[in-house]
C-alpha cells in the first residue's frame, strides 16, 4: 500500500504538467552574470511557451480569454517553492502519461554528495519515490542525454537491477567517473565534436535497444542542452534542429510503448538555450506526443505555424537578456 506524503501536490486537471517555480531562477546582486549557466533560462522558457500558445490561441478564438492553462502568471503551470516537491515530479508523469520539469536533472549529485553544479539529488529522489509510494511502479529506466555523464544517479543506483541506464556523453569532459560507469547498462561515449546525424543515429538506436531490453514502468529523460554547438561545457556540436529532433526520437519511442516519462532539463550554458528547449516542447506538441488536446490544434495550419515563427522572431530580445 503506498504511503501518505506530502512531497506532491495534484494539479489540476486543466494544466499541462510541465513544471515551473520562478524560485528556479538565481539571483545574487548581480554576480549569477560571472557563472557560466544562464540562471535565468527556465523563467524564460515559459515565458515563451506563454507567448506562442496564447498568441495562437487567440487567433482562434479572437473574442475568447485565455485558455485555463496559460491564464494569469506562472501558476497556470504546476509549481511549488519546495524543492523536493517541484523536482520530484515522476508521479505527476505516470498519472498523465509524461510531466516535463522546466528545472531539475542534477546528474551529478548522489545520495551522499552534490557535484557540478548540482546540489541534490532529484533524479534520485524521483525513483525511490515512485519505488516506494506509487503502485507499479517497479522498473525505471533513466535516459541521460546531456553532455556529461550522469554519475550521481549511477552511484545511487550502482546495484540496483530495478534501474536501466542509457548515458551518452561526451568522453573526455567532467566528470570522468570511472567507478559510476558501471552502472551504465548502455553507454555511449562521444567524441568532441560529434554531430546532428552521428548523434542522432546512435540516440535513435540506443534508446530503441534500452527500451527493448527492459520494458520500464517510467522513463526519466534528462535532456541537456549542453551538446548544443559552442556550449562552453559540453564539447559538442548539435544544432538546435538536431535538440528538437532528439527529444522527439525519446518522446516517441516511449509513447510507442505506452510508458510514461519525465523530462527534466539538465544542463545548457548559453543564452539561446532556453528558446530551444520551448521550441522542442511546443515540436512534441505540435506532434502529438503531449496532450494535444489542452491547447491549440495549430499544428499543419500555415497561418498558425506562420504566427509562431513570427512570435519566435519576437521573442528573440527576451532570449538574449
Amino acid at each position: 500500500m503506498p504511503h501518505r506524503t506530502e512531497l506532491y501536490e495534484d494539479p489540476p486537471s486543466a494544466c499541462w504538467p510541465i513544471v515551473y517555480s520562478p524560485d528556479y531562477n538565481i539571483t545574487f546582486m548581480g554576480l549569477e552574470k560571472l557563472h557560466p549557466f544562464d540562471a535565468g533560462k527556465w523563467g524564460k522558457v515559459i515565458n515563451f511557451l506563454k507567448v506562442v500558445i496564447c498568441r495562437c490561441y487567440n487567433h482562434r478564438n479572437p473574442t475568447s480569454r485565455l485558455p485555463a492553462q496559460f491564464r494569469g502568471s506562472e501558476k497556470s503551470f504546476e509549481t511549488s517553492t519546495d524543492p523536493d516537491r517541484r523536482n520530484n515530479n515522476g508521479k505527476l508523469a505516470v498519472e498523465r502519461g509524461w510531466a516535463i520539469n522546466v528545472g531539475g536533472g542534477f546528474h551529478h549529485c548522489s545520495s551522499d554528495k552534490g557535484g557540478g553544479f548540482c546540489a541534490y539529488a532529484d533524479i534520485t529522489l524521483a525513483i525511490k519515490f515512485l519505488f516506494e509510494r506509487v503502485q507499479g511502479v517497479s522498473k525505471a529506466t533513466i535516459i541521460d542525454l546531456d553532455a556529461h555523464q550522469g554519475n550521481g544517479h549511477e552511484r545511487d543506483f550502482m546495484d540496483d537491477h530495478r534501474v536501466y541506464i542509457m548515458d551518452a556523453y561526451n568522453r573526455y569532459i567532467y566528470p570522468g567517473d570511472g567507478f559510476a560507469k558501471r552502472a551504465i547498462k548502455r553507454k555511449v561515449e562521444l567524441e568532441w565534436g560529434t554531430e546532428d546525424t552521428e548523434y542522432l543515429q546512435k540516440v535513435h538506436t540506443h534508446v530503441e535497444g534500452a527500451l527493448n531490453e527492459l520494458r520500464p514502468d517510467i522513463i526519466v529523460y534528462n535532456a541537456g542542452t549542453d551538446i548544443l554547438d559552442g556550449d562552453p561545457l559540453g564539447g559538442l556540436a548539435i544544432s538546435p534542429q538536431g535538440i528538437v529532433k532528439r527529444d522527439e526520437v525519446v518522446f516517441k519511442a516511449a509513447r510507442r510503448r505506452r510508458i510514461p516519462i519525465l523530462m527534466v532539463t539538465s544542463g545548457g550554458y548559453q543564452k539561446r538555450t532556453a528558446r530551444i528547449i520551448a521550441d522542442s516542447i511546443l515540436n512534441l506538441h505540435n506532434l502529438g506526443l503531449i496532450d494535444k488536446e489542452l491547447a491549440t490544434s495549430g499544428a499543419g495550419n500555415p497561418k498558425v505555424e506562420q504566427m509562431i515563427r513570427d512570435t519566435a522572431k519576437d521573442l528573440t530580445n527576451l532570449s538574449l537578456q
